[in-house]
């Protein structure tokens, strides 16, 4: 028997890591994952063979992040995920939290700067569209904290405690759609965060953290809910297959306990990237003022120093 039209059979057996992570690739999500890493791998070839460096840390980051998608879509876990809650929030949690970091500090904006060719004199190629999307009034508003945190709590209470979620999840588009919004929300909530490609809205650094904090409390509280209800919440999932011996109350408590206990996997992940720019910044400024008094010949030094002697002659 198919479910939602799926074309995933509702007897599915007991849930084991084995059979989740077992290959059943949803195609557009193949499609996706594929196209963006031979894109990104075109632009690291290009910048090398033209005598340029390209760390390896952002592409090892950014293939991970590709990988986590594909692990989550690509595998039987997107079938579970359609009857259990529990191997649903993980497939959730993965792809709003923690493959949007990993893409995100492979700087892919920063690559496509980079490699792209300009167009020319009077015309618009990719580079320059992408240049005119990046300083629009639309990614401005987009990329804001006022626009970005309460799309990033909605994402979770304006969709699983309405009927949309049960409406998404009753056709293979719906779901498809849906976790498509969930790595774009993703996407746009940490990108000016992490601060690692250019973007319209770039905060201080004492910022970025508190738009961080401000947003992962109502994932613990979002968790905890589901933890404490003491009925099935989501329609979709109060009637899960008897081939897969589960009670839907107990797998909603476990998917709270996931959707709990991921809202604090992406907040070390972000300090810790967050610790390491401020620390690289600093380094570089360090770096800077070093050869601004090599050139100057430590002039500031030396108009302190004539300052004190000038104290030191009135004294006398």
């Amino acid at each position: 028997m198919d479910h939602s039209g799926h074309g995933m059979t509702m007897d599915l057996p007991p849930f084991t890591l084995g059979r989740g992570l077992a290959w059943s690739a949803d195609p557009f999500f193949l499609i996706a994952c594929l196209l963006g890493l031979a894109l990104y791998g075109w632009g690291v070839v290009r910048l090398v063979r033209r005598g340029d460096k390209w760390p390896v840390g952002r592409t090892v980051a950014f293939t991970a992040g590709v990988l986590s998608i594909g692990l989550m879509m690509c595998t039987r876990l997107n079938d579970y995920g359609m009857v259990m809650f529990s191997v649903h929030m993980v497939q959730h949690m993965m792809i709003s939290m923690v493959s949007p970091i990993l893409i995100l500090l492979g700087a892919p904006i920063t690559l496509a700067l980079r490699a792209l060719p300009p167009a020319g004199r009077g015309r618009k190629g990719p580079r320059e569209l992408l240049l005119m999307l990046l300083h629009s009034r639309y990614m401005r508003i987009i990329t804001h904290p006022v626009f970005t945190i309460p799309l990033f709590i909605a994402s979770l209470y304006g969709l699983y405690f309405t009927p949309l979620f049960d409406f998404l999840m009753g056709s293979r588009v719906g779901h498809v759609a849906m976790m498509v919004h969930f790595l774009a929300v993703g996407l746009v909530f940490f990108w000016p965060i992490m601060g690692v490609d250019p973007g319209p809205h770039r905060p201080g650094y004492l910022m970025r953290m508190l738009e961080l904090f401000a947003g992962m409390p109502f994932h613990a509280f979002f968790g905890i809910a589901l933890m404490m209800a003491s009925a099935p919440m989501i329609s979709t999932f109060e009637n899960p297959p008897a081939s897969l011996g589960i009670d839907a109350l107990s797998d909603q408590n476990a998917a709270g306990g996931i959707a709990w206990a991921f809202s604090e996997i992406p907040s070390v992940l972000v300090l810790i990237a967050l610790l390491f720019q401020w620390y690289a910044s600093d380094q570089r400024q360090a770096k800077r003022e070093d050869r601004a008094a090599d050139r100057d010949g430590d002039k500031e030094l030396e108009e302190y120093n004539a300052y004190l002697a000038s104290l030191h002659a009135r004294g006398n």
